[in-house]
């Protein structure tokens, strides 16, 4: 009888320790899936997504306009079998809460202010900043204010120089800084001309000008102009990016972070400081073709930076999504070749 029952048992219990192995499996390799969170700061949702084991070094995710998160979809996964991966959306994009302009001040202040609290509630001691057009201002504040945290900075067409404002598409936005109500200043240009030319207004408000760029046309524009190869860009970005810029509000919203862009210039000299004083390790992966963050904003880094490590890609804006898998191997033997020294960075 004694045996019978352990035969009995013995059949029971390896299925039990094979299906408990299979979860075990099946739970390490979540750790590489990208998880989408919520956290609560300030009364409203933050939307993260997250990938890659806690204990790993950490890679801080900072995204554009007007794009969200969402950017990095395919960056997360081709990183997270080493690295702990945070991506998260600003108010007002992505998943993220959308609080109206008069409930919520929208300034690249106060985003930085957001991210920096998700940071402390994921209890981020150390990690890296990967920085992408508006994550550039906001990236470099919380980097500038605490030097202490950043192992490494990656810098994908965001700009921290005046050389890189310095074209025609940034002569009516800084004429908006000045005056909100400014018609017709910098808009003459080869660049904004074709836009007053398509509304047909000779004499355009500067801030009608603007609401160009939150057009359907204007992000396709962002997505596609400079590639190698349209057929490369998946349709689905401006689709997913127009959908969230059409709420009602958003509009607003926007165009009171096109305003509040204003406030970054005035910062240069105090992140150039940081470059030179604390010298962060760095890593460029820059679209060159990029028509709003052109290559010239991408030299200047060259000279306070001694640890840098410069690359131009034959893309425009967006070079995640024509040379993602090319960013990556660059991301990860930079890292690899700095892991000795990131624990060291002052």
């Amino acid at each position: 009888m004694k045996t019978i029952i352990k035969n009995i048992l013995a059949t029971l219990i390896l299925p039990l320790t094979l299906l408990t192995q299979s979860f075990a499996s099946e739970s390490s390799e979540t750790g590489n899936k990208t998880m989408h969170k919520t956290v609560t700061i300030e009364g409203l949702e933050i939307f993260y997504r997250e990938a890659g084991k806690p204990s790993a070094p950490t890679i801080v995710l900072l995204h554009g306009f007007p794009t969200s998160s969402h950017m990095f979809r395919n960056l997360i996964p081709a990183l997270s079998d080493k690295y702990h991966i945070v991506a998260p959306d600003y108010p007002g994009y992505g998943n993220s809460s959308m609080p109206k302009v008069d409930e919520f001040k929208y300034t690249f202040d106060h985003m930085a202010v957001i991210v920096e609290k998700l940071i402390e509630k994921l209890q981020l001691k150390r990690y890296s900043l990967y920085v992408m057009d508006y994550g550039a201002p906001v990236g470099f504040r919380i980097a500038s204010a605490h030097p202490e945290r950043i192992e490494a900075l990656i810098v994908q067409n965001g700009n921290a120089y005046d050389e890189g404002l310095d074209n025609n598409f940034w002569e009516p936005i800084k004429e908006y800084w000045k005056d909100r109500n400014v018609v017709n200043k910098g808009l003459d240009n080869d660049w904004w001309k074709n836009v007053k030319a398509a509304y047909k207004q000779p004499a355009m408000a500067n801030e009608d000008a603007l609401g160009f760029l939150l057009t359907a046309g204007a992000t396709q524009w962002q997505y596609t102009t400079g590639v190698r190869n349209k057929e490369l860009i998946s349709p689905d970005n401006w689709h997913v990016d127009q959908r969230l810029l059409d709420r009602p509000g958003n509009q607003e919203i926007q165009l009171q972070m096109f305003y509040d862009y204003g406030s970054n210039p005035p910062l240069y000299p105090k992140w150039q400081a940081y470059f030179r004083k604390h010298q962060p390790p760095t890593l460029i992966v820059w679209g060159k073709n990029d028509q709003i963050f052109p290559a010239a904003g991408a030299y200047p880094y060259k000279r306070d930076l001694k640890n840098l490590e410069f690359h131009l890609l034959d893309t425009g804006h967006f070079a995640l999504e024509e040379d993602g898998d090319i960013i990556a191997s660059y991301i990860r033997e930079f890292l690899d070749a700095n892991s000795s020294t990131l624990a060291k960075t002052p």
